[in-house]
């Protein structure tokens, strides 16, 4: 299994393995799927800074990751939220691991500090995943949002990337420190 950038031509298949995460569960706070068009414009707006990686095995995406700003105001910019998505059937092999330790130390050599993700509750072997990564709990959202019929939490989990500076350097594009 190899891991790659993502392009616009992986919109189809990272759209096909999100739309269950949407559907019929709620690990995703979305309620109805992103078609291609929408994963394509979602990884175009990355730009340079923001990657996204697809786990590719036997000519098939077996899974994705991505890093987000974790929020609009600028002084948030050294921090990033991350999400990571396996195929349905490809759980446990391994994949979500394989995705975020390639994404980790990109984003570390990028300059980013900081990377949270949110996890809505219950989804244990996501917690395990982050848990395992070096991320720590940082808080929980109580009953933010209403999904399949329920009020849903989300955990908040924090991993320092790069060290921290009193002069920081901007994060710089992942071109610049990808090696894939």
């Amino acid at each position: 299994m190899k891991v790659r950038l993502a392009t616009g031509d992986d919109a189809s298949a990272i759209a096909s393995i999100y739309a269950p995460y949407v559907t019929a569960s709620v690990v995703s706070f979305e309620t109805e799927a992103p078609d291609q068009a929408e994963m394509r414009a979602r990884i175009e707006a990355g730009g340079g800074l923001y990657p996204w990686l697809v786990a590719h095995d036997a000519g098939a995406i077996a899974g994705y990751a991505y890093a987000a700003a974790f929020r609009a105001r600028r002084a948030y910019r050294f921090a990033v939220e991350t999400t990571v998505y396996v195929a349905d059937g490809r759980q446990g092999q391994g994949i979500g691991r394989l995705l975020y330790t390639s994404l980790l130390p990109v984003l570390e050599a990028q300059g980013f500090t900081q990377a949270i993700a949110a996890i809505t509750l219950p989804n244990e072997a996501s917690l395990r995943l982050h848990e395992t990564l070096g991320f720590e709990r940082a808080g929980t959202y109580r009953q933010v949002g209403f999904k399949l019929g329920e009020w849903r939490s989300v955990d908040l989990w924090q991993r320092t990337l790069a060290p921290l500076s009193a002069h920081p350097a901007e994060p710089r594009p992942f071109s610049a420190v990808w090696s894939g």
